[in-house]
């Protein structure tokens, strides 16, 4: 992941045109599959980004693909959610502790969830298999879902595009990687945070009493 520069340069000077078809299939697993939050999502596409400036991609390819990929991959990840969500949380092929995060931030945020959680990673993956095993109805999640990718794509991407090759993100590649990993698991971090505080003062509560 911290090296996504090269991974990526690579894979556009050995397969040209299909470059698009793989990155939006990381797109669509990294989205759609609860079993692959680990792959990259922000930073695959402040990448591509860069590529697009740097005239290896064409952004607006890059935009339309990844964008359908996202609203793909989320549309998959709900069906699966009301199929088989709670069949595979109760036989552990699902991490509860990530399902039982994602709804606390639906109880926070409601149905605009399935936007903000776009630019949080791992709630991002887990937030429409909830949704499905939640059973919101399915005209509002794709609506929210279609909002959510087209901002989250085209946001990352396109500050790719723009800030990409600036000399002082391209030698510092690696850094700004991990910039971007750090700021979109801030909310997360914050939520965890207050969550733990307020069970603290709970406990202390509790205790004088």
């Amino acid at each position: 992941m911290l090296h996504l520069d090269t991974h990526l340069a690579a894979i556009i000077a050995e397969h040209g045109t299909a470059t698009y078809s793989i990155l939006a299939g990381i797109v669509f697993c990294e989205t759609g599959l609860v079993l692959t939050p680990f792959l990259p999502g922000d930073s695959l596409l402040f990448a591509a980004g860069t590529f697009a400036a740097l005239g290896s991609l064409s952004l607006p390819i890059l935009l339309v693909t990844l964008t359908a990929a996202a609203i793909a991959g989320d549309a998959v990840n709900y069906l699966i959610g009301a199929t088989l969500g709670p069949r595979a949380v109760a036989r552990g092929l699902i991490n509860p502790a990530f399902v039982a995060k994602t709804e606390a931030f639906y109880a926070a945020h409601g149905p605009r969830t399935v936007v903000l959680a776009r630019f949080v990673p791992i709630v991002r993956t887990f937030a429409p298999f909830v949704a499905g095993v939640a059973r919101m109805p399915w005209p509002t999640f794709t609506a929210f879902n279609c909002a959510g990718a087209a901002l989250w794509v085209g946001s990352l991407t396109v500050a790719g595009a723009a800030f990409g090759t600036l000399p002082v993100v391209r030698d510092n590649f690696s850094a700004v990687v991990l910039g971007i990993v750090a700021v979109s698991l801030a909310p997360l971090a914050v939520e965890m945070w207050l969550e733990r505080r307020k069970n603290t003062k709970g406990a202390g509560g509790g205790a004088s009493a």
